[in-house]
């Protein structure tokens, strides 16, 4: 039974020298970050497919363990939208590679004009791609959330090809409005979509953005904690990305909710104890 837990990213201007040591090498930021939280997004190779070196990087950084959930590049996803994209995706896969096992799952963003008439070719592409990996989809066209048709639909697909639904959960986010910079910038580019906790797999996947205010983001996932405790009786392995708008704090969060998930399920295994803030000395 376990629990993946993680953020956005791994490495945070406020991180170091506060949460991890300081200032590290871009090589050493992932080894600090896996020693608080046991996955990340990787955000970002939707920018661009890094190097197999770069990726061989992460793997020496990781424990066999630890989790990626990568999200494919936006030029298949948003540019080719899945189709005519063959020779990009047989790159990106082959730059992930040296992952192995520590990929969970290969996350397809797909933009807020993917709607239900493109679920064709999302079927198409799912059953184009490799058996060796899991995936998960994320969909943005509020059809998939307002029309049960099209929710039906859409779960049909993913079902064909064992993918999971993954959602981004920023309904305590909009409940009030922005109080600061990071919030305002951010209430102009998240996406406004109803909470979906319905999971399709045994490897469900959660994306969920609170506020600046710690308080009002751990009273926004209380629910989530009642519904991740229940997929782990289940037997399913749930991975949990807790976001902020400055994401400040989102180390101490996710292993926050972590500790919470664990109150409730005590054979949950803990995460591992947090590397010093500071480089030990031997004197």
């Amino acid at each position: 039974m376990r629990l993946h837990v993680g953020c956005a990213m791994w490495a945070h201007a406020s991180w170091q020298g506060r949460l991890l040591p300081g200032p590290l090498p871009p090589r050493e930021r992932l080894r600090a970050y896996a020693t608080w939280c046991n996955a990340v997004e990787g955000n970002t190779t939707f920018y661009a497919t890094p190097t197999r070196a770069t990726v061989e990087s992460w793997a020496a950084q990781t424990d066999p363990d630890f989790r990626f959930v990568v999200k494919l590049p936006k030029s298949i996803t948003h540019e080719h939208r899945l189709t005519g994209a063959d020779e990009l995706l047989r790159s990106f896969l082959e730059a992930m590679e040296p992952l192995g096992a520590r990929t969970h799952a290969l996350w397809v963003q797909l933009p807020g004009s993917f709607g239900p008439s493109d679920l064709g070719v999302l079927a198409a592409f799912l059953h184009r791609l490799p058996r060796s990996y899991r995936y998960a989809v994320e969909v943005r066209h509020r059809a998939f959330f307002a029309e049960e048709r099209s929710e039906r639909l859409l779960e049909r697909v993913l079902a064909s090809r064992d993918a999971e639904w993954v959602p981004f959960d920023t309904t305590t986010f909009f409940a009030g409005p922005p109080t600061s910079d990071a919030e305002r910038d951010a209430w102009a580019k998240k996406p406004r979509v109803p909470r979906r906790s319905r999971a399709l797999t045994g490897h469900p996947i959660v994306r969920y953005l609170g506020r600046d205010a710690t308080e009002r983001t751990v009273e926004g996932w209380r629910s989530w904690v009642a519904t991740v405790a229940g997929w782990l009786r289940e037997g399913r392995s749930p991975t949990v990305f807790i976001h902020t708008p400055d994401n400040a704090d989102a180390l101490t969060l996710a292993r926050r909710f972590h500790d919470e998930v664990r109150s409730r399920v005590p054979d949950l295994e803990p995460l591992p104890e947090p590397m010093p803030n500071e480089p030990q000395t031997l004197f």
